[in-house]
């Protein structure tokens, strides 16, 4: 089968021999949005104002595949958005930083009122505002497309880029190194 119609395979594991183990204790995901949930561009209209973004739904539909496992998910990014408000919203997405400087700092918040530890989470950026909390992460993802600094830093990198698919390559490593994967997807033939 042509390599077009294989979709959300992830790289090999071999590659990332770690990943299938950290991805395993994952209890919540924590993504930055430009350049993980969308492509990275920021289209700015005749106002001078942030006009348009695009989200992947297959994303989305990962998102709310691990929040039905009770694997819950947040936002952190340094970027105020109305469209990555209304985006959470429509997702669920209940831990939204936006506008934030020291993502490590609102790591740490998410994580206290979740009462969980560092090594129970994954972030998933792509450039050096989001090293800091990829740091405190038991599993650290890059997209495709990230800085070649964070690629090196991260436990795993998708095979696809930001706003491409990038977060749901991610779900599902987390999702089938938890036995879950097979399940919903048992569910969605039926």
């Amino acid at each position: 089968m042509p390599s077009a119609f294989n979709t959300h395979n992830t790289n090999p594991l071999s590659s990332y021999p770690q990943a299938w183990e950290r991805a395993s204790k994952v209890k919540l995901l924590v993504l930055d949005v430009d350049g993980v949930l969308t492509n990275g561009q920021v289209w700015i209209g005749a106002e001078g104002k942030e006009s348009l973004k695009a989200f992947d739904i297959q994303d989305g539909l990962g998102i709310k595949l691990l929040e039905q496992c009770g694997i819950a998910t947040a936002i952190i990014t340094g970027r105020n958005s109305k469209m990555v408000l209304a985006r959470c919203d429509e997702l669920g997405i209940k831990h939204v930083h936006m506008g934030v400087e020291n993502k490590a700092l609102a790591l740490e918040e998410v994580l206290k009122s979740l009462g969980l530890k560092p090594s129970d989470c994954a972030v998933m950026g792509d450039d050096w505002p989001d090293l800091a909390m990829m740091k405190q992460a038991g599993l650290r993802i890059a997209p495709a497309q990230a800085h070649e600094a964070v690629k090196e830093f991260a436990h795993f990198v998708t095979s696809r880029m930001g706003g491409n698919s990038a977060v749901r390559e991610a779900c599902d490593l987390i999702l089938k190194s938890q036995n879950r994967y097979e399940e919903l997807l048992n569910k969605a033939r039926n």
